[in-house]
């Protein structure tokens, strides 16, 4: 032990510790480009987009399971889908001839 610091006393060779900090260095550097890489704005905007690519693939499978399943259409699903298409498409008609009217009145 140094008898200074408390420490085991350094045995390595110049040789051994010029190699322990090239190998040091060495890991540095790849430390530093993973993370250079993981923060690079065209990464960043990869993995965003697969992400969403993602969210939206699983998105519209979960909608797809809703109407069908393993056995197929689930009709009462289907039906209830169909009448909210058909109530939207009235109400925008009817909206629609109302505000027609309103103009022509004018």
């Amino acid at each position: 032990m140094s008898p200074k610091t408390g420490k085991p006393a350094d045995t390595r060779t110049a040789s051994q510790i010029r190699a322990d900090i090239a190998a040091a260095r060495t890991r540095l550097s790849n430390n530093i480009a993973g993370l250079v890489e993981e923060v690079h704005p065209t990464a960043v905007k990869g993995r965003t987009i697969d992400d969403a690519k993602n969210f939206a693939r699983s998105e519209a499978d979960y909608a797809k399971g809703l109407i069908r399943n393993d056995a197929g259409w689930r009709t009462d699903r289907l039906v209830i889908v169909g009448g909210a298409v058909v109530g939207a498409v009235v109400l925008l008609l009817t909206v629609r001839a109302i505000v027609g009217r309103a103009r022509s009145a004018r």
